[in-house]
């Protein structure tokens, strides 16, 4: 099988959600065999193709051209380099820029397109796709036609480390061909930093409907801060306007894999636990014996949180 991987390089530095995809798209490859090919395109962007070394080969474009990421030029550019190297499945990151490129590029190649990618696999000769639909609430697994397709893949859905290898194979230099600039870019405006983002946490104290109520939020914070981590929570607690979206661990917010994940009064539902059960290590505290949380936690307590949590951050603070 062909693959193709279009990486985000922006702001200087190779998003993580590339090396998503890139161990994603290994992954692929050794079952099905074939080649694994990425689009490394920009400005300025020579400098990091040492770091695809899981490639068979890097596609290089590096042109003054492609400051920035104007869509209407990438379209143009994606199209013209797979119409003719016969592709079999293209991975984006599920983010503004791959949904800008995905949909252009699988109408011109007449190829199926699957967003909102939770996985892809190929399974007895078959390739397949698992999207969060309906806000996350419905998992669909989804057999994508003549194993040729488009797929926009979540971030958060595979571990960046297994795509970061050193190192290249084979380098094919790219020239750009004339392409009318409709749109052109101006510059880039980073926004004010309103929040932290989860997924970059190693340590995470989350909360559910256990903490009762928004003064409550003292208690876990105390923990937080203790450990040297951050506060996050189950869906319900933000509904309440109690912590803002970002925090958000789910199938409708975020998927989380930090070293420790402390779970308090979260039941455990499974739009919460398909976005943290792949965290190193699981404690959850709920006063419920029979909490579905308990089922996928590696360390459980029965008890209540505001008896537990002050007592656990005496303790570590004792310990430091």
């Amino acid at each position: 099988m062909k693959i193709f991987v279009f990486p985000e390089v922006y702001q200087g530095e190779v998003k993580e959600i590339s090396f998503e995809i890139l161990g994603l798209a290994q992954e692929i490859k050794e079952k099905t065999g074939g080649d694994l090919h990425v689009l490394l395109a920009g400005k300025g962007v020579k400098e990091f193709v040492p770091q695809f070394g899981l490639a068979d080969k890097v596609l290089l474009l590096d042109n003054e051209k492609l400051e920035g990421v104007s869509p209407f030029i990438y379209q143009n550019i994606l199209f013209q380099v797979l119409k003719d190297r016969a592709p079999e499945l293209i991975l984006f990151g599920h983010t503004s820029i791959g949904m800008d490129l995905a949909g252009f590029v699988a109408l011109k190649l007449n190829f199926p397109m699957v967003a909102f990618c939770k996985n892809v696999k190929a399974e007895n000769g078959h390739l397949m796709a698992t999207s969060l639909i309906c806000g996350g609430k419905i998992l669909a697994d989804v057999k994508i036609k003549d194993n040729k397709g488009v797929c926009l893949v979540l971030p958060g859905s595979y571990p960046a480390e297994k795509g970061k290898v050193e190192g290249t194979k084979e380098v094919e230099e790219l020239s750009l061909s004339e392409i009318e600039e409709k749109i052109k870019f101006e510059r880039f405006i980073i926004p004010e930093v309103e929040d932290i983002d989860i997924t970059k946490e190693n340590i995470l104290v989350a909360v559910g409907r256990g903490i009762q109520n928004q003064e409550n939020l003292e208690v876990a914070e105390e923990l937080a801060q203790a450990l040297g981590g951050a506060l996050a929570a189950s869906r319900p607690v933000v509904d309440q306007g109690w912590l803002p979206l970002t925090r958000v661990v789910g199938r409708s917010g975020k998927s989380v894999k930090p070293k420790l994940y402390l779970s308090l009064g979260i039941s455990g539902a499974p739009e919460h636990v398909e976005g943290m059960k792949d965290a190193g290590l699981i404690i959850a505290i709920n006063t419920d014996p029979n909490a579905p949380i308990f089922q996928t936690a590696h360390y459980g307590v029965v008890g209540d949180i505001f008896d537990i949590v002050p007592a656990l951050v005496e303790e570590i603070k004792a310990r430091k």
